[in-house]
């Protein structure tokens, strides 16, 4: 196991490196998940832990909410109203998504319903195994959706030339020793507490809404080494890629292309409605599009402090739309389960 696990870093680590060698964009997370998604896929036998990627997550939660100054919680709520079209975006998105599932696939409508809603993998599969829907297609499915967005938008904005143009500020700017000590085990105890109580993401809003809380309240602790953000990037791109398996391609060849289908018209309409916003909000287009996109949290919020995209902004946007999806998913795929029944009788 240990050897599986030390040639997964060593693989996932020579991705990023040749990643940063070619300048690809967000080469930390991007050049480990498609080294190790590739071997993967090819038969290597390696394996990536579950505290590997909890690590990876606690960094980005705990460096995204080093981010939210009581200056930039207040910009956020001038944003509400565009954040709200974002959670109701989403929601479409999964009507959307079912359709074109149910029409061109032999998915059934649990399981085309759960693989189409925008929410966490963890999550939805679970909403899939409680309804009965087929995990393995949910998760299948929501796995090509992070994968193409993940690849896709970095070169996408990197082509459109916006980054650095909605840079943001992290509140503590110094290392200091004793409060980086505190801060690890406030946003790690945050975590913990998260993961018990079974609320999602847990590794990465624990400890958010922790160092969320400490910030916006202009207590300001230390900030994360240089090279911490680096590795949880890594981390999260090893974990990433880690899901494939040679026989991934093969399984529902259907299934996984109408899904990749439906991702890239998600990310169409994203860029459409993001510019949409920008007429509304004071914040940038390429800012709202990230918020926008079909992504998953910790991703995204890779990608927009990477870029310098309003890492707050995007950040709000998709924590709101991952709570809103996975309360909401369920109780509205009763309703309209009912309604199949009764049109059917």
């Amino acid at each position: 196991m240990y050897e599986r696990v030390g040639g997964g870093f060593l693989i996932a680590l020579a991705g990023a490196l040749a990643a940063v060698w070619i300048h690809m964009p967000l080469p930390w997370m991007l050049g480990a998940l498609l080294a190790t998604a590739a071997t993967r896929i090819s038969g290597v036998g390696t394996a990536c832990p579950r505290v590997a990627r909890n690590a990876g997550q606690w960094v980005i939660g705990t460096s995204l909410g080093l981010y939210f100054t009581p200056q930039v919680v207040g910009h956020i709520g001038v944003n509400a109203g565009s954040i709200a079209v974002g959670m109701l975006f989403a929601l479409g998105l999964a009507f959307l998504g079912t359709a074109l599932l149910l029409r061109f696939t032999d998915a059934d409508f649990k399981t085309a319903w759960f693989a189409s809603a925008i929410g966490g993998a963890s999550e939805m599969a679970n909403l899939a195994e409680r309804h009965g829907a087929r995990i393995d297609r949910v998760a299948t499915a929501h796995s090509v959706r992070v994968l193409l967005v993940v690849v896709a938008v970095p070169f996408v904005f990197q082509w459109w030339g916006v980054t650095g143009i909605d840079p943001t500020i992290p509140g503590p700017r110094a290392v200091d020793a004793a409060g980086l000590s505190l801060l690890v085990a406030l946003t790690s105890v945050a975590g913990m507490l998260f993961m018990r109580w079974n609320l999602p993401n847990p590794w990465v809003l624990g400890p958010m809404f922790a160092a969320m809380a400490l910030t916006a309240n202009d207590v300001e602790l230390s900030a994360l080494p240089e090279y911490v953000p680096k590795a949880g990037q890594l981390l999260i791109g090893w974990s990433l890629g880690d899901r494939y398996r040679p026989d991934f391609f093969r399984a529902a060849p259907r299934f996984i292309a109408v899904v990749a289908a439906y991702t890239v018209l998600a990310l169409a309409l994203a860029f459409g409605l993001g510019a949409l916003l920008s007429l509304w909000s004071a914040a940038p287009a390429p800012t709202l599009i990230l918020g926008t996109t079909p992504g998953g949290i910790a991703e995204m919020a890779i990608t927009a402090k990477v870029l310098q995209l309003g890492v707050p902004i995007v950040t709000a946007f998709h924590v709101t739309r991952m709570v809103f999806v996975v309360l909401v998913t369920g109780p509205v795929y009763a309703l309209l389960q009912k309604r199949r029944i009764a049109a059917r009788e």
